[in-house]
């Protein structure tokens, strides 16, 4: 991987800008950027519509995405694939969409994003229930606790394969399997893994997985739900409307098969074709990014351990791109005094509140890399840090 020819596709890296705030927002390259703009100045139209040609073009091109993403994460069929805005709105579409029966139990980790919480949280309204399993020590995920709440109540396991607070992946082999064999369907956060390594949904054996196109090179706006069809077909509809009936009368609708009745109203054409160009930018170096990023974690692991607290496992290979980090400093100041030296992280909660609430901490400040950044940036990093940090 020549990342120095890559960064060259990025145009807002050839700014004087190091950006480590990867896990919150990916920088587009310009093959994203073009895609899109060639539907705005080629073939604007709305797609399953209409008979002319811009309409027929487009319904091309999200057919063309839909395989993409089906190869990329190695789904089944391209009906598997289903459309959304982010992660968020396909765990609520689950979370709206599955048969519930009172004193069902969804189970997550102690350390999910909001987005994997919140929801669970709003069906205790309708008597379900939810269930945070506890972390090891250091924030690795504890799969005897896991066996322990795994009862014949819990529903789903609605679990992050990477977390967006210390970067740590989750054992989703293994959890699946202990979820099938008790009858239980399983939910995979993939925000933050799909970006940085192959995700292949037939080996995992999970039932659904969700991620975002604003993660991985696409265009905010975009993201995928992958359902197995069977399971898919069984959803209730969501959202509902326009594109997801095949008739109607004044009394009753006839919804379409999946993944298209989970596909209300008009969809983000430009974001979806956009989203297409991001993976194929990818699956070429896909395999290569954990590496890279492993190195420039160690680069700033190193360089700042001895002068505060990293969340999450201490080796730098377990934590991937992400290191967070806290100190007697508030973190909120330290990423303003970063940010005056055109360095960009993210700082606060998370939006894993909920963690940081249990551990009666603040927040932290937390720098995510990604294959586009270089080890002079990561050098660059730490040595502006130890400044600030001193001062205090």
């Amino acid at each position: 991987m020549n990342v120095e020819k890559l960064r060259n596709d990025f145009p807002v890296l050839q700014k004087d800008v190091v950006y480590f705030d990867n896990a919150c927002m990916s920088l587009k390259p310009v093959q994203v950027i073009s895609a899109m703009q060639s539907y705005y100045e080629n073939y604007t139209a709305c797609g399953g519509r209409s008979m002319h040609q811009f309409s027929k073009k487009v319904d091309e091109e999200v057919a063309k995405a839909r395989q993409t993403i089906k190869k990329f994460i190695n789904a089944k069929s391209d009906n598997e694939i289903v459309f959304t805005k982010n992660t968020t709105e396909a765990i609520n579409l689950i979370a709206h969409s599955l048969d519930w029966k009172q004193g069902d139990v969804v189970l997550t980790s102690d350390k999910e994003h909001n987005s994997n919480l919140v929801p669970w949280q709003q069906l205790k309204k309708q008597g379900i229930m939810h269930q945070a399993i506890q972390s090891n020590k250091d924030n690795t995920f504890n799969i005897e606790n896991l066996k322990k709440v795994l009862t014949k109540k819990v529903k789903l396991i609605a679990i992050q394969q990477t977390s967006n607070l210390d970067g740590a992946n989750f054992p989703i082999e293994e959890i699946a399997k202990l979820a099938h064999d008790n009858g239980t369907l399983i939910l995979v956060d993939a925000a933050q893994s799909v970006p940085h390594m192959a995700v292949d949904v037939k080996k995992l054996d999970v039932d659904f997985l969700a991620f975002s196109g604003h993660k991985m090179l696409g265009p905010t706006g975009t993201g995928v739900l992958y359902g197995k069809y069977h399971l898919l077909e069984n959803l209730n509809p969501f959202v509902t409307g326009g594109e997801t009936v095949v008739e109607t009368t004044y009394e009753s609708a006839e919804f379409e098969k999946p993944p298209h009745k989970f596909e209300a109203g008009l969809q983000n054409y430009a974001g979806i074709i956009g989203l297409n160009a991001a993976i194929k930018y990818l699956m070429p170096i896909r395999e290569e990014i954990h590496e890279h990023e492993v190195q420039l974690n160690k680069i700033i692991s190193e360089g700042l351990k001895d002068k505060v607290t990293i969340i999450g496992p201490e080796d730098p290979k377990q934590r991937g791109g992400i290191v967070s980090f806290y100190t007697k400093m508030d973190s909120h100041e330290i990423a303003l005094m970063l940010d005056q030296q055109n360095i960009l992280i993210r700082s606060g909660a998370h939006c894993v509140h909920s963690w940081f609430n249990a551990h009666n901490l603040q927040g932290s400040a937390r720098a995510s890399v990604y294959f586009y950044n270089t080890k002079e940036e990561a050098k660059v990093f730490v040595e502006k840090t130890q400044k600030i940090l001193a001062l205090k």
